[in-house]
């Protein structure tokens, strides 16, 4: 709850006027529970999860854009589609629901705010890049953990299930790695803590980001190919096309980690070429 009963009290606290994007925010919250704010998040990550993959239902059921599709002859019906939703949203309101609604107090802890002032754009961008940058670090090493023997068997396997992905599979995992990699998404936060508008930038922007990794098509025009070491839909395809086997192209987001260690294992013509996987 913002400590201010009006937009004037606030603003002599802060010793200026309230920008226009403080003052919405304001308005909305001022008389609202921290804790009840926080809770937008499950509400963000439901419409994330089942809005953002919907074009790549449309692009599948039509076939127009067959020829950008990195295993073509790995066709998906609408009621596949539905059914991996369907088991997302029972792991989302099972666990992942449940993991927002107990993590408050971790929030509260390592100073992620809610009040005034918000954060301006160069702090946003600069805490962004922290955050990609530490969760595809860590990510790299807890996925390269769970593809061991028991790591894979017990747990990653379910989510290898889509030897070739979808969007609406991007989440789709054994409930123990959804709580396993949970944990570099909410390290860069831990570490550089923001406003909660930032979080909630943050986790939109990766559950997007891992969404289109997943697509199952390499789209030439997509403005990710423009990012530097970004691995992309047909790098990750790849590891799941292998599925059990795969020890390499582990990347979360981008590829250095598996160039630094030595895990990208994937042919230089496979990388560059647009090879399809039949």
């Amino acid at each position: 709850m913002i400590p201010y009963s009006t937009v004037q009290d606030a603003s002599v606290a802060l010793g200026r006027n309230l920008t226009w994007s403080e003052t919405v925010w304001f308005d909305y919250s001022a008389t609202k529970s921290n804790f009840y704010v926080y809770c937008h998040t499950i509400l963000l990550l439901f419409l994330v999860f089942s809005l953002a993959p919907l074009p790549l239902v449309f692009v599948e059921l039509t076939g127009w854009f067959d020829r950008y599709k990195i295993q073509p002859k790995v066709k998906y019906s609408f009621s596949d589609m539905f059914r991996c939703y369907k088991d997302v949203m029972q792991l989302f309101f099972i666990v992942v629901g449940t993991l927002q609604l107990v993590s408050y107090p971790s929030l509260q802890i390592v100073g992620i705010r809610i009040g005034l002032s918000l954060p301006s754009l160069m702090e946003l961008v600069a805490q962004l890049v922290v955050y990609f940058l530490i969760e595809d670090y860590t990510n790299y090493w807890l996925h390269r953990l769970l593809h061991c023997k028991w790591g894979y068997e017990k747990i990653h396997r379910v989510h290898h299930e889509y030897t070739s992905p979808i969007g609406y599979a991007s989440p789709y995992a054994h409930w123990a790695e959804v709580l396993i990699l949970g944990i570099p998404t909410f390290l860069g936060p831990a570490i550089v803590p923001g406003h909660i508008m930032t979080w909630w930038l943050w986790i939109t922007l990766r559950q997007i980001e891992a969404i289109e990794t997943h697509s199952g098509y390499d789209f030439p025009w997509t403005l990710t190919k423009c990012i530097p070491f970004y691995g992309g839909a047909e790098y990750h395809d790849y590891h799941h096309y292998v599925g059990g086997q795969s020890q390499s192209n582990f990347a979360s987001v981008f590829t250095y980690c598996d160039y630094i260690y030595g895990t990208d294992k994937k042919d230089e013509a496979e990388q560059k070429g647009g090879v399809k996987y039949d």
